[in-house]
């Protein structure tokens, strides 16, 4: 049976229309939060926090970074703010990142193992370490992307944006930013 197979069957018997009620799309507590895809914070990060299904809208990618000012991250923070009513958003970055020195030439090797063109890599701009998001220190990191969102020309003055460090072991924050 192949990972898809599993998902489907356990889909099959998760699904029960009458369990679920119609959610609006608004997050019910006009929150957007950018994190981490680090696997330890599923199911783990929104319960530390006291967030259920409906409540915020959460963007995930690896290390909560930003490397384009215009890209898909501000792009989903404004579709949240103008479109979904969200008016705080968090930057949650959390202890023992992945991101956090990332050793560019390993995954470069591991690229080219696997198929892609030196010439694809060496396009990236302006290196694969910064395409990636890699950065040393998991604080500072969330400080600059409190940064990057607050002074975007496209989010509004009035939205506060808060930074954050969570705990993949036990579940505490700790306040880098606090943005109001």
């Amino acid at each position: 049976m192949t990972l898809l197979d599993n998902i489907l069957e356990a889909n099959e018997k998760f699904v029960r229309p009458e369990a679920f009620p119609p959610l609006p799309k608004q997050p019910q507590k006009q929150v957007a939060i950018l994190t981490c895809m680090d696997t330890r914070l599923v199911d783990f990060l929104e319960p530390a926090m006291g967030i259920k299904r409906g409540d915020a809208k959460v963007l995930k990618n690896a290390g909560n970074t930003i490397i384009d000012p215009n890209g898909g991250m501000i792009r989903s923070l404004v579709v949240a703010i103008f479109m979904l009513g969200v008016e705080e958003i968090l930057v949650i970055g959390h202890q023992d990142c992945g991101m956090a020195n990332v050793d560019a030439q390993a995954l470069k090797e591991k690229m080219l193992a696997r198929g892609v063109s030196p010439e694809a890599i060496e396009a990236l701009n302006p290196n694969l370490s910064h395409w990636v998001g890699a950065f040393a220190d998991p604080i500072t990191n969330v400080e600059d992307v409190v940064s990057i969102i607050k002074n975007n020309p496209l989010i509004p003055k009035d939205i506060p944006v808060h930074g954050l460090i969570f705990c993949p072991n036990d579940g505490h924050l700790d306040v880098v930013v606090k943005g109001y």
